[in-house]
């Protein structure tokens, strides 16, 4: 068998000698000679099949045939030509089931749309012919994209229509060319140079918001978030804010920083590194302002307290719409780190366990974590300094739905609101001046709580979470007093059991609140923590942008230097004081044991010495205790002496963008809301990824001044998942009849992708 085969094989190479070079064999009986033009197929030295070289009819046809009379087999046909086995054996199938006709024929199609009636035909022109794409004219018409599309193949509509192919629409090569030409002149992308000039000599009252059709614009897709910027309240209250004159007005620069926060620009500095042109697209100018400009607009708009005003009227207006009685209001505190060459006070990091130099900020959220205000302090004197003089005297004016003096009296349980804060607030003094002067209840943890409660005092209660989720905890209360003398004050003592058996102690003032309103409510206090670690990466809420200081009023009340230099070496005193005392009862301990240490002369030199030190420090404490006494515990920044003074930052800047990332981070909450909805596997986080993607994604504007609209169609996002998504979200946020603010078009934001649409 074995020689039969070598046979067949020697006569093959003989044949193939007689054929022409360039021969490529297929089988032991079969080659093939390919040429720019004709493909030749030989059964030996015989030429038996012939096409040209992209007829793919016969080239089917031809490798069935080879395949039907066995000259080759399937594997052999896919060796050698490099197709796929379907492709053969459709071939192959093909020609047994239809026969070799069938290889000739014309593909099917129907003649006329069946579903695109001559009335949908009509409605489908009128469409495309104001520039809407094919795929939204299907989801309109309830029919499917391929059949549009057909349509179009077909003839039986046209898409002339379609904005792509409008001369007036400017591509991203286009608009680059154009900005660096204007960089020669006036400056990168000043291209209205007449209203510049206009606005340097005060003419008007700043420059026009004029949208013109632009594909592609970089980070477009943070257009779809103005409606949540406005509905928070972005350009609400401007007559509170300062004034500034020039070519870029109030709403401009409002609209650029909340724009520059939700791309994650997080500095106004770190716009030089995106092109302003494309970002004056997105205003509906020539370009953004330029990073010193902006800073000038905010000095001017944030000056004499002007951006205090302006967030404590935000402030009210969101405590109005989600507070309810009674408010529960978390307050915690947020130490911004500066990393500059200028002298400020120093504060203690928690997060880094070091003593730096920054400013305090005490943030007050909501149950979920969303933000009202915060209250900076440069010389932090604590939480409960702050609360007494700052959180507490404004909440009182601001919260809504307090109740009356009356209601009051009438319940000597009920309260005005909730605080929620750490232990770093733990005060029974501080709760009973809370509850008797003001009837505001706090809420915290335990302090220095070491004794167990009985196991048989849980009990298993389903609680419900402000997020609305349900979640089975073991709890047990009582009343507890804690404090001592006047001090002392009458709590609610909430415990909770975890599986390993550690008891986390609550205690609250709130008295007419079970324990399955008061654990949920301070366990939620992480959402509090969320916001910080979020809004950290994201937002700028830890970072100084400020360039130069200023010196402090000079009445405001600081530990003394001296004080704390003389505590700290009283406390450094009396540690070595300690270590000597334990060291010379070690060795009393060891005379007692054995007592031929008597004898030892190095042994009794020690002890003698040990005891000197001991006296030593022992005065030297006592001299500091009284030095301590005699030095004032407390002074004012302008009896310091010159080499103590430190300086400070000014706020009006760093206030004015903290409230406007305020406003941008409950924007992108609201949004993550609509996207999440009632589905339970998709979390907030992920929901927050589709967004951070869609702020950077491009999109087309397209404004059409003639029917009052502004089009925003985003490009695709990454997965079909996303994009479904996204377009449910724009069916929430186009139900707004957003308008543009300066301008009479309202927004309609699209998605560019196609969806599924029905038949």
């Amino acid at each position: 068998m074995r020689k039969r085969k070598q046979k067949r094989h020697h006569a093959m190479q003989s044949l193939l000698l007689l054929i022409p070079g360039g021969a490529t064999p297929v089988s032991n009986n079969v080659c093939v000679c390919r040429d720019d033009d004709t493909w030749t197929y030989y059964v030996g030295l015989l030429p038996v099949y012939c096409h040209d070289a992209g007829d793919d009819a016969l080239f089917r046809l031809t490798i069935a045939q080879l395949v039907a009379s066995g000259a080759c087999r399937p594997c052999e046909i896919m060796s050698a030509f490099g197709v796929t086995k379907n492709k053969v054996l459709r071939a192959s199938r093909q020609l047994r089931e239809r026969g070799v006709r069938s290889f000739f024929e014309k593909r099917r199609t129907r003649s006329g749309g069946t579903v695109l009636t001559v009335e949908k035909l009509k409605e489908a022109q009128l469409l495309l012919d104001r520039g809407v794409a094919k795929g939204e004219v299907a989801d309109e018409l309830c029919v499917r994209h391929d059949t549009v599309r057909k349509a179009i193949n077909d003839g039986r509509l046209s898409e002339s229509g379609s904005p792509a192919t409008d001369s007036q629409a400017s591509t991203l090569s286009e608009r680059s060319r154009l900005d660096g030409e204007a960089g020669q002149a006036m400056g990168t992308a000043c291209t209205r140079p007449d209203d510049r000039v206009g606005a340097a000599f005060g003419f008007g009252a700043g420059a026009e918001t004029r949208f013109k059709t632009s594909l592609d614009v970089p980070l477009g897709g943070v257009l779809c978030a103005l409606p949540a910027l406005l509905g928070n309240g972005l350009l609400t209250g401007l007559d509170k804010l300062g004034d500034v004159c020039g070519y870029y007005t109030q709403i401009h620069v409002l609209l650029t920083l909340g724009l520059m926060l939700l791309c994650r620009i997080r500095t106004v500095e770190r716009m030089r590194s995106h092109a302003p042109g494309e970002l004056g697209e997105l205003l509906g100018l020539d370009r953004s302002p330029e990073a010193r400009c902006l800073r000038y607009k905010l000095d001017d708009m944030a000056g004499r307290d002007k951006a205090e005003e302006w967030a404590a009227s935000l402030s009210r207006q969101w405590m109005g719409k989600s507070l309810e009685t009674p408010g529960f209001l978390y307050i915690d505190g947020h130490v911004k780190v500066y990393s500059g060459g200028e002298k400020l006070p120093r504060r203690y990091v928690s997060r880094q366990r070091l003593c730096l130099r920054g400013t305090s900020n005490y943030w007050i959220n909501d149950a979920l974590g969303l933000p009202f205000f915060v209250v900076e302090r440069q010389i932090d004197n604590g939480l409960l300094q702050v609360l007494r003089c700052d959180i507490v005297p404004r909440l009182l004016e601001e919260v809504p739905n307090q109740p009356t003096v009356g209601q009051l009296e009438k319940n000597r349980c009920l309260c005005r609101f909730v605080i929620v804060f750490d232990r770093e607030g733990y005060s029974p003094a501080f709760f009973k001046e809370m509850w008797e002067q003001h009837r505001i209840a706090c809420i915290t943890y335990r302090k220095n709580c070491t004794d167990q409660w009985p196991l048989e005092w849980f009990a298993e209660v389903r609680t419900v979470m402000p997020r609305g989720e349900t979640v089975a905890m073991q709890l047990a209360e009582r009343g507890t007093l804690i404090g001592t003398g006047s001090d002392a004050i009458w709590v609610k003592e909430v415990r909770k059991l975890t599986e390993s058996g550690h008891q986390t102690a609550i205690v609250s003032t709130a008295y007419d609140l079970s324990a399955s309103v008061t654990a949920p409510h301070m366990f939620t206090r992480w959402c509090q923590e969320n916001f910080f670690k979020y809004a950290m990466h994201h937002f700028p809420i830890d970072m100084l942008t400020e360039y130069k200081t200023e010196s402090f009023s000079g009445a405001e009340k600081l530990v003394n230097p001296a004080w704390r230099q003389l505590e700290r070496a009283r406390s450094s005193a009396r540690g070595k004081l300690d270590r000597r005392r334990a060291k010379f009862v070690a060795m009393d301990s060891e005379e007692a044991a054995s007592p031929r240490h008597r004898r030892h002369e190095k042994w009794e030199t020690r002890k003698a010495e040990l005891l000197e030190e001991m006296e030593h420090f022992r005065d030297e404490v006592e001299r500091l205790v009284q030095s301590k006494k005699d030095t004032a515990h407390h002074t004012t920044w302008e009896e310091l002496p010159e080499e103590e003074r430190f300086m400070r930052l000014p706020k009006g800047r760093r206030r004015l963008i903290n409230t406007v990332g305020m406003i941008a981070y409950r924007a992108e909450t609201a949004m993550a809301s609509l996207i999440t909805g009632n589905e339970k596997t998709f979390s907030m986080a992920d929901a927050r990824a589709v967004l951070q993607d869609l702020f950077v994604t491009p999109a087309d504007i397209i404004p059409s001044p003639e029917q009052g609209t502004l089009e925003v169609r985003v490009h695709t996002a990454s997965t079909p998942a996303s994009n479904r998504r996204l377009a449910a979200l724009f069916k929430h946020l186009n139900e707004t009849e957003t308008i543009y603010p300066e301008t009479d078009l309202k927004m309609i934001l699209k998605c560019l992708h196609p969806s599924p649409g029905k038949a």
